[in-house]
């Protein structure tokens, strides 16, 4: 922590970014609490084993050596189809601040961390929400097609998830068709 001008100590936040294999001993397992907490204890193995394989961001409240994550987001690999076509795709999974320090900007700025990820590594981003505004003032937008997951060389429509799903377009993306069908291959727990 820094001291204020005015005497007052104030938090600085900073971000580490480390892939699944790269985590500092013992981080994954802070990551898993304040996701658990963050989520009132809805976030199940599923959710955790959906949120490992990745890129991770970390925020912390300094640059000290406890590793004690404020927020967190992380972006994994995934094949998503659109309109036939598969894109490489960096799918979000796991953003959360922690209770006490939610509406700081916190998770902003994870997601911020994560854009030089999804630009690097993947042709577009894509997630699920139930918080649109959240991601929409970060450049992600709605998907307006349906959905549907894959499970063998079946499709099943997914339409519960229709009014969830968000891409972030740029590059070879940024003129994807929003309102195409979508489609991700079926994993356990949720499939989006």
């Amino acid at each position: 922590m820094a001291p204020a001008a005015s005497g007052i100590i104030c938090r600085v936040p900073s971000a580490r970014i480390f892939t699944t294999s790269e985590a500092p001993v013992g981080v994954l397992d802070k990551i898993r609490r304040l996701l658990e907490q963050a989520f009132d204890d809805g976030f199940s193995d599923d959710d955790w084993q959906h949120t490992l394989g990745g890129w991770h961001v970390v925020i912390l409240d300094d640059m000290d050596d406890s590793m004690d994550p404020v927020s967190h987001a992380a972006v994994v690999p995934r094949v998503l189809e659109v309109a036939g076509r598969p894109w490489h795709s960096g799918y979000v999974e796991g953003v959360a601040t922690a209770p006490g320090r939610q509406r700081e900007g916190l998770g902003s700025l994870a997601m911020s961390q994560l854009a030089p990820i999804l630009r690097g590594n993947f042709d577009m981003g894509a997630l699920s929400t139930g918080r649109h505004d959240f991601y929409e003032r970060l450049g992600w937008e709605r998907w307006r097609g349906p959905s549907f997951a894959r499970r063998g060389r079946q499709l099943t429509r997914t339409a519960e998830e229709d009014d969830g799903l968000m891409v972030f377009r740029f590059g070879p993306s940024r003129d994807l068709d929003l309102s195409a069908a979508i489609v991700c291959e079926s994993r356990t727990g949720d499939d989006w």
